[in-house]
């Protein structure tokens, strides 16, 4: 049972996103904004659960390729197949260092990190890349001027127009040739809902959450890829960024449905930085 503080904590789009992957770590705000969605966007649970696989997907590629650093911004509340543990599977030595604005996501992540001395989480803002770049935690777990894996999943579409694209480019700028940037991102263009489906979750976002929602379209979401060598299959919806047998397989039949795009860009080893 929730305890009265508990009952007063403001919805999150992190505990929210929790809720909708079947996690525990949410509060009544949180589950009540996840209902008003639901009634409206009865699949969004599904979409988040094709996000995580995306993300597992992607991020056990950039491993297998030799990448041994990620920072993961905008981590959210720990759940099965987190990067680290991905990433530690391919090569026990790879470093991970989360990053969320929510407290509660740190503090839970801390707990589930405690005892591995290559994997920490911070406390910061992705609109602030300077809180991020000159944290002593990531500085003194991270090396950038060696390739680091930047994971942005389903984070960049609570960061505000231009905003997100100066933040991007902050902080690859700080990352060495060699890098990758990994992105998943909400989308309305192509996708088969209607306005007031959308218009619903814009206000859920807007009205309960200190992070207002802004989907993209696909041209403004490869954008963030400008510059760099994009891995094949490039920006593509979600489900079909290098299927795994073992993925969840509810918009096969219509990847457009899944509402995500996703992609994988490299900096190439001669980018001025």
């Amino acid at each position: 049972m929730g305890t009265s503080d508990d009952e007063a904590k403001p919805a999150s789009a992190a505990r929210i996103y929790d809720y909708f992957l079947g996690g525990t770590h949410n509060f009544p705000a949180d589950r009540a904004a996840a209902q008003t969605m639901l009634q409206v966007l009865p699949l969004v649970p599904q979409m988040a659960r094709t996000n995580r696989a995306f993300l597992r997907r992607a991020v056990r590629y950039l491993a297998e390729s030799g990448v041994r650093q990620f920072l993961d911004v905008g981590s959210g509340i720990p759940t099965e197949g987190n990067v680290h543990e991905i990433v530690q599977q391919v090569e026990p030595e790879a470093r991970v260092v989360y990053v969320d604005i929510d407290p509660l996501a740190v503090a839970e992540s801390l707990e589930l990190l405690d005892g591995n001395p290559l994997a920490t989480v911070v406390n910061a803002d992705l609109r602030d890349p300077r809180s991020i770049l000159s944290h002593p935690q990531v500085t003194a777990l991270l090396d950038f001027d060696r390739p680091i894996g930047l994971v942005l999943g389903a984070v960049l579409h609570f960061v505000p127009d231009e905003t997100a694209y100066d933040v991007v480019g902050r902080l690859l700028a700080a990352m060495a040739p060699g890098s990758h940037l990994l992105i998943s991102h909400a989308t309305a263009d192509e996708a088969p809902h209607e306005q007031d489906e959308i218009d619903v979750a814009h206000d859920i976002y807007r009205h309960r959450t200190a992070t207002p929602l802004g989907l993209r379209t696909r041209a403004q979401i490869e954008r963030f890829f400008e510059g760099l060598d994009l891995v094949e299959p490039g920006v593509v919806w979600l489900p079909l960024w290098r299927p795994a047998p073992d993925d969840p397989q509810y918009f096969a039949d219509d990847p457009t449905r899944s509402a995500g795009i996703g992609g994988v860009g490299r900096i190439p080893p001669h980018q001025d930085r």
